[in-house]
């Protein structure tokens, strides 16, 4: 179970993209004590949540802002659901393979909301020069980029909205792949 403290320095990486110091401890904590961080800094680390560098300073651990699986909902009828805390998965390791050729980007347009993806969506990317077909990819056709259903049948390619306003872009000059979607982030 995820403590205040770690909720906290959760908070302050997520925001600061660092690990505070002790001294950013104490007054996230409200401590007046750093004796007092020192004993809570102690309680994490052999949790496992967060570790020491070479020199002495904290770094995030394997465990660190993971975030709990509670069971299954049924998205049918309703149903009782007990509460199961068995396991916590990490954002990144179930989202993202590849830090280093992932990134986001935020959605405008509407043509590929039959495909559940709106304006102001967030979708998860992987850069690739490949697809297979009917994969959503990031694209450049004849110079322009778009959001697209990837379509190969042979040798013809195209791009495929899911939207039945729009029509299928064929490419005069070019079609290249940039990226892969992976997911699709939405805020309520």
């Amino acid at each position: 179970m995820r403590n205040i403290y770690q909720i906290k320095i959760e908070s302050f990486y997520s925001e600061n993209k660092r690990m505070p110091s002790y001294s950013e401890m104490l007054k996230l904590f409200g401590f007046k004590s750093k004796n007092a961080v020192f004993k809570v800094v102690e309680k994490l680390m052999e949790a496992g949540l967060v570790a020491k560098d070479h020199l002495g300073r904290l770094i995030p651990s394997q465990g660190f802002g993971e975030i709990q699986v509670a069971g299954l909902v049924t998205a049918g009828l309703p149903a009782t659901v007990e509460e199961e805390l068995a396991d916590t998965v990490n954002l990144d390791d179930l989202l993202v393979k590849n830090k280093a050729t992932t990134y986001m980007l935020e959605v405008d347009g509407d043509s590929m909301i039959d495909a559940h993806i709106e304006k102001g969506d967030m979708v998860l990317v992987e850069r690739a020069t490949v697809a297979k077909d009917r994969q959503i990819v990031i694209a450049e056709v004849d110079g322009e980029f778009t959001m697209k259903y990837f379509r190969r049948v042979g040798n013809k390619t195209w791009l495929e909205p899911a939207n039945k306003n729009y029509k299928a872009i064929y490419p005069v000059h070019s079609l290249n792949i940039n990226a892969v979607l992976k997911a699709v982030i939405r805020k309520y």
